[in-house]
């Protein structure tokens, strides 16, 4: 029976995907083990260190269907160590091999290992879930780099700007999160085989050796020194799925508001069926972008724990290894169904271009203010001409009045400008400086 939301059978779509459940599953954590035990077994084999024979029959055994795992859940009531992964791993082995699992090997070297194994085919779809959220954004960028829409600072009306421009910017802040994800790479999945304190003792003529087979096999980088106590690689992991979420959550969030009735010029994925409230049947609520809100915001309250467990005393503690298990897979998890709904709703975007229309007009050319100012500043000067557009604006925004008639009934404006000048001030098209260039920028960075 399920007890948390992410392996809910009501509630499990809303927190989790089926890849990441799969991935975190019992009974791939044992396979990842049994992988990482049968690693260090082959190894030893090839080298001597053990009975051929003895790793060959714990590799063709190392299969978690094999195991009753909640009989290995059992004993960690008594231990947090990987000795009920052997007791049970022993019972199916034949020909006395299952003496030779786990030979000069320590609990964490396996775990921590199984774990970054775990970790490896996460990122690998979180990567690839990346990626296509940016290729849909790429596309919106090249469908809508001349879509002429209000820009917004502080909420309020500023100048326009394109939908292409702002998507760009999200596009290009993805771009660099791609970037980390595959940055880290190198530092984040590296293996473990170290011993008890992290020297190889038990290994005292091929640990080297063993070592570095063992991570050939399990397609994991060798360590340079054992890393039992440090643990900035799972930070710097748990750390940038935190921006990632950060940006996802960014993106979420401006669609949630400019969905908004007063406003609608964008809105999530809709289709007939989909039901936005139980009593008010006209709703068409946000509630994909809501979601992925809630669950970017979890995985950024996760980063912090993970960063405080880096302080751990000595040579090992698994004080801090506890907080790792439960929070980086809960992280993974959460990014998953984030990542997952994003692809969704970034791919089948609903736009509304007259909509973006009517709003530019929403100020009756007080947005524009700026390119009045600029270009009454040559003829009059700077802060003459501030002076001038602010009372102005001011005046037509209490009085509700079009900027345009409140500019013409200046005497100095009209001194300086034709009727003609000051109309083609206030249209917006004549002032988006370089938006679309700026999205094609973006578009040449990608390739898109």
């Amino acid at each position: 029976m399920a007890s948390t939301t992410i392996d809910s059978q009501i509630f499990g779509v809303l927190f989790s995907t089926d890849k990441m459940r799969e991935i975190f599953s019992d009974k791939n954590m044992v396979q990842k083990w049994l992988d990482t035990e049968a690693a260090l077994a082959k190894a030893q084999g090839e080298l001597g260190i053990i009975p051929k024979d003895k790793a060959d029959e714990i590799n063709a055994k190392a299969n978690a269907e094999l195991l009753n795992i909640p009989r290995i859940g059992e004993s960690y009531k008594s231990s947090i160590t990987i000795v009920p992964l052997l007791r049970e791993f022993e019972t199916v082995l034949a020909n006395n091999a299952g003496e030779y699992v786990h030979w000069g090997a320590t609990s964490q070297d396996i775990i921590d290992t199984g774990l970054v194994l775990q970790m490896k085919e996460a990122y690998a779809n979180i990567l690839e879930q990346m990626i296509a959220c940016q290729k849909s954004t790429l596309k919106l960028v090249r469908e809508h780099k001349d879509t002429i829409m209000c820009g917004r600072t502080h909420v309020i009306h500023a100048l326009p700007i394109t939908l292409g421009y702002k998507v760009a910017v999200w596009a290009d802040e993805l771009g660099r999160n791609i970037q980390r994800l595959q940055e880290i790479k190198d530092r984040v999945f590296v293996g473990e085989m170290a011993g008890a304190v992290g020297t190889l003792a038990s290994h005292p003529e091929k640990g080297l050796e063993v070592q570095a087979r063992m991570m050939e096999i399990l397609d994991l980088n060798v360590p340079t020194i054992a890393w039992h106590v440090a643990r900035d690689s799972q930070a710097e992991f748990a750390s940038v799925l935190a921006i990632c979420a950060g940006t996802l959550g960014r993106i979420a969030s401006e669609i949630l508001s400019l969905q908004r009735t007063e406003i609608i010029e964008l809105e999530e994925p809709f289709f007939m069926g989909k039901v936005g409230s139980s009593t008010m049947p006209h709703k068409r609520n946000p509630q994909v972008v809501e979601n992925i809100i809630a669950l970017c915001r979890s995985v950024r309250s996760i980063a912090p724990a993970i960063v405080e467990s880096m302080v751990s005393e000595n040579e090992r503690d698994w004080g801090c290894f506890l907080t790792e298990w439960e929070a980086i897979p809960r992280a993974c998890h959460l990014m998953g169904a984030a990542l997952e709904k994003s692809m969704d709703v970034l791919e089948n975007l609903i736009v509304y271009p007259k909509h973006m229309e009517a709003n530019l007009n929403k100020l009756r050319g007080i947005m524009m203010s700026e390119c009045v100012m600029m270009h009454l500043a040559p003829k009059l000067g700077r802060m003459t001409a501030h002076e001038i557009v602010y009372r102005t604006c001011m005046k037509a925004y209490e009085e509700e009045a079009q900027m345009e008639t409140a500019l013409k009934a200046d005497p100095k404006v009209r001194g300086a400008f034709t009727d003609e000048e000051i109309t083609e001030m206030l249209n917006p098209r004549n002032y988006i400086g370089y938006a679309p260039q700026f999205a094609d920028r973006v578009l040449a960075k990608y390739n898109a």
